[in-house]
């Protein structure tokens, strides 16, 4: 069996410079197969726990009731959203949303729907 000699430094430089770029393309391609970075997929969930926080209070939810309902929702992005709605259903004179929905998600008894509902004929509510 006959030995193959050492590579020469040259080759060694060379060999590196394409195991770098290939690995670089390989990286880069990481975005195409629909990986994301841990900082985007954080910034997403904060969002959307800031978004459940003004949506809670925008339904005329406490917020203790909020983080009941939403037990996996980071407690300090459901009070920010929940203090900026809140800030800014005050400057506007938003009126409160009732939800039509309990926490589990059925609509609520037929008689308490009935009771709900505003006749035609009553006046109409501040700015509207």
């Amino acid at each position: 069996m006959s030995r193959l000699p050492p590579p020469s430094p040259c080759t060694r430089q060379r060999l590196r410079g394409v195991v770098v770029a290939a690995s670089a393309l390989l990286l880069a391609g990481c975005d195409l197969l629909g990986i994301e970075p841990a900082s985007k997929v954080a910034e997403r969930k904060a969002a959307a726990d800031k978004a459940i926080g003004a949506a809670c209070r925008h339904a005329g939810r406490a917020i203790e009731d909020c983080y009941a309902l939403n037990k996996r929702a980071d407690k300090g992005a459901v009070f920010a959203g929940w203090r900026e709605m809140n800030d800014y259903m005050r400057e506007n004179d938003i009126e409160v949303v009732m939800p039509r929905l309990t926490a589990a998600g059925a609509a609520p008894p037929a008689e308490d729907a009935a009771d709900a509902a505003e006749p035609d004929d009553a006046p109409a509510r501040k700015g509207s």
